[in-house]
């Protein structure tokens, strides 16, 4: 018979037994956490206290930098944790709410990329229809569908992952991942989550489509604008959005594409860094560079009085 044992608590990867190495783990999670949220507060700060910037496209992305402060809360906290505790153990139920608020922020945050495609398609395929389209009312009905629905969606899946019998309960990732769980696995029941999350991979794929769709029909409008600077204000609202969608189409490509493998080494951790942090941390940079209204929004925030001469020179 199988090893068939309830688990209470799972061990995560380490990067090493060394204390000096733990410590380093720790300051450069830390910096990134640091960074990727200081970076999405600023833009809710930003968007928040700005009333020229409380419009579809803004609430949109408020969202999406919540969305990604929660993903990277999710998973970097305990790892810190454990790194400095000298520990690998997290509790069935801390890893049950990993699995489960992990999957339902990054669904959330496809889910709100693909409802800023649509606005953008509508503000600049249909302008003249775009307040009664996306009224306030809309937009917030929305958001709440997105996260109704994304809610859902991490409970299925999460159910479906924690429904499984697990042999072992070492997790070859620094956090919960539903592939790596499934390989503890020792039932068959694994193979309906699976199916899970192949309709996931196939809702995903739709979105894709739908965006890339929406952005071809939206650069073939843009083309037919007489005005040189109409142009260039359509693309500097579109730029950001789709640079954003390429990262985080891309990072999710580099992770389920590569080759899988049984145990975990410092190049499959680097991966998984990459894929997971790399969309939170570069989308406030992605939208403060190339939008001049979140620009002129973040000089006004930081526009503090005696240091208004220093900000200017800057």
């Amino acid at each position: 018979m199988r090893n068939q044992t309830f688990m209470s608590t799972f061990l995560l990867w380490e990067l090493s037994e060394v204390r000096e190495l733990q410590i380093l783990q720790f300051c450069l999670f830390l910096g990134l956490y640091l960074t990727t949220l200081s970076g999405n507060l600023l833009i809710i700060a930003t968007v928040a206290l700005d009333h020229q910037l409380h419009t579809p496209m803004y609430f949109f992305l408020m969202n999406l930098a919540l969305m990604d402060v929660g993903s990277v809360s999710v998973i970097l906290p305990k790892s810190m944790a454990n790194s400095i505790m000298n520990s690998r153990s997290v509790s069935y139920s801390g890893c049950v709410a990993q699995v489960f608020f992990y999957m339902f922020f990054v669904a959330s945050g496809l889910a709100i990329l693909t409802v800023m495609a649509y606005d953008r398609y509508v503000a600049i395929c249909n302008p003249l229809q775009y307040e009664a389209i996306m009224h306030k009312g809309a937009c917030f009905q929305m958001a709440v569908i997105v996260w109704v629905t994304c809610l859902f969606y991490a409970l299925v899946q999460t159910c479906g992952t924690f429904a499984n019998t697990f042999c072992s309960n070492t997790i070859n990732q620094f956090f919960c991942e539903i592939p790596k769980l499934l390989k503890l696995s020792c039932s068959n029941i694994y193979l309906v989550e699976v199916g899970f999350i192949l309709i996931g991979c196939f809702i995903a794929l739709g979105c894709f489509i739908f965006i890339i769709i929406t952005y071809m029909r939206v650069f073939a409008a843009v083309r037919r604008i007489p005005s040189v600077h109409g142009k260039k204000k359509a693309l500097s609202t579109c730029l950001p959005h789709l640079t954003v969608v390429t990262v985080f189409v891309f990072t999710s490509i580099f992770a389920y594409t590569r080759p899988p493998s049984n145990v975990s080494s410092d190049l499959d951790i680097v991966f998984s860094v990459i894929y997971t942090l790399i969309s939170p941390i570069l989308n406030p940079f992605i939208y403060s560079m190339r939008n001049k209204e979140i620009k002129t929004a973040l000089w006004k925030l930081l526009d503090f009085g005696p240091s208004k001469t220093v900000f200017r020179v800057l």
